[in-house]
């Protein structure tokens, strides 16, 4: 809607249709395994094993692999949308490098954590389904809950300390940042249902309730991160205020101001033709994250001009000795001043003189 074109989505608009499908399995395969048994057989349950109880628990046991696979896959996908979120507005910040470390190690985190899962935890691979199992980590995957727990937490806490700095040195109204804050709360909530998810999956792995902060988890996250993308269509739908102070459909004069949030429409601040082209509010374009200074961003040119000087020869004396004769030549272009709002820079064309002076 607001780019015009799906040839011109980014990179983090098609890891949210990707995340889309994954959630919905998800929620599919929640609501699966609330219904039907798995290898995870409680010892206090007198289980008779037939063939018709191994078939139902082999279906339930292959759809917890699953659940758990495609809640990975959409918690790292949020991780992944945030932290190129960051790495735009943070661009030319010192938090860039912060950005980069971060997005390191959740992909390593994952890397590894997929390995152990996948080939080292649960060995051979179909005793994940096995009923009864030879290995209890095929059924209760402890090993899997602790690595996971330790790589998705630390992670989170990493990505959601990423603006603070930034945050805290803002010069945004109460009011804005009562915004933003609310915006922090629900990723202090994401780690909240990480932590709970895991508490219930290792104290009551035969009940119900790990299953719930799982499905709260990956929901939360994607509101999370899509909140600073969806925020202009909020602003258009229900004609809000920027966080710069005015109310969209109003224009701004003061183009200082179009760069003090650090929160609408991020996407802009490096696609300018994307602005252009669609016609997009100026402050909704413009605002930004490195507004903490309250400076408007300008591009200066710098253009030097070289002077060549050479002796005039016989033929060149034309007029009395020491005046300035009738061919003195200067070539040079008018420069030109454009005080755009963007860019404020001068450009001028370079230019050569030749001068002669007799001897």
């Amino acid at each position: 809607m607001l780019l015009g074109s799906v040839k011109k989505l980014q990179v983090e608009d098609y890891l949210m249709v990707v995340a889309m499908f994954t959630d919905t399995v998800l929620m599919v395969g929640m609501s699966i395994i609330s219904q039907t048994s798995s290898n995870l057989i409680d010892p206090s349950e007198h289980v008779i094993l037939d063939a018709g109880e191994i078939r139902t628990r082999e279906y339930g046991s292959k759809w917890v692999l699953v659940v758990e696979q495609m809640q990975i896959v959409t918690i790292w996908l949020m991780k992944y949308c945030l932290l190129l979120m960051y790495n735009r507005l943070t661009m030319s910040l010192s938090q860039n490098l912060a950005v980069k470390f971060v997005a390191a190690y959740v992909t390593a985190g994952f890397v590894i954590m997929e390995i152990l899962y996948l080939g080292v935890w649960c060995r051979p691979f179909n005793q994940y389904w096995a009923v009864p199992p030879k290995n209890t980590q095929c059924s209760a995957a402890t090993n899997h809950l602790i690595t996971n727990a330790v790589i998705n937490i630390t992670s989170d806490i990493m990505i959601i300390l990423i603006p603070m700095p930034i945050f805290l040195k803002s010069q945004l109204p109460l009011k804005r940042k009562a915004v933003l804050i609310g915006v922090f709360a629900l990723g202090a909530f994401t780690i909240l249902s990480a932590i709970l998810n895991k508490f219930y999956s290792f104290n009551e792995p035969f009940g119900s309730n790990w299953t719930f902060w799982y499905i709260r988890e990956s929901s939360t996250a994607i509101i999370t991160a899509n909140l600073p993308y969806i925020w202009t269509l909020l602003r258009r739908i229900f004609k809000l205020g920027s966080f710069s102070g005015s109310t969209y459909g109003k224009s701004t004069n003061n183009p200082s101001k179009a760069y003090r949030s650090n929160f609408t429409n991020h996407r802009s601040v490096v696609r300018s033709q994307v602005r252009a082209e669609h016609n997009l509010h100026q402050v909704d374009s413009e605002e930004e994250i490195n507004a903490t200074y309250a400076l408007p961003l300008k591009i200066y040119a710098k253009h030097e001009i070289q002077i060549t000087s050479e002796d005039a020869g016989p033929e060149d004396r034309r007029g009395p000795v020491g005046c300035i004769p009738d061919e003195l030549m200067s070539h040079s272009k008018d420069s030109i001043r454009t005080d755009d709002v963007e860019t404020n820079s001068e450009r001028s064309a370079a230019g050569v003189v030749k001068v002669y002076h007799g001897v």
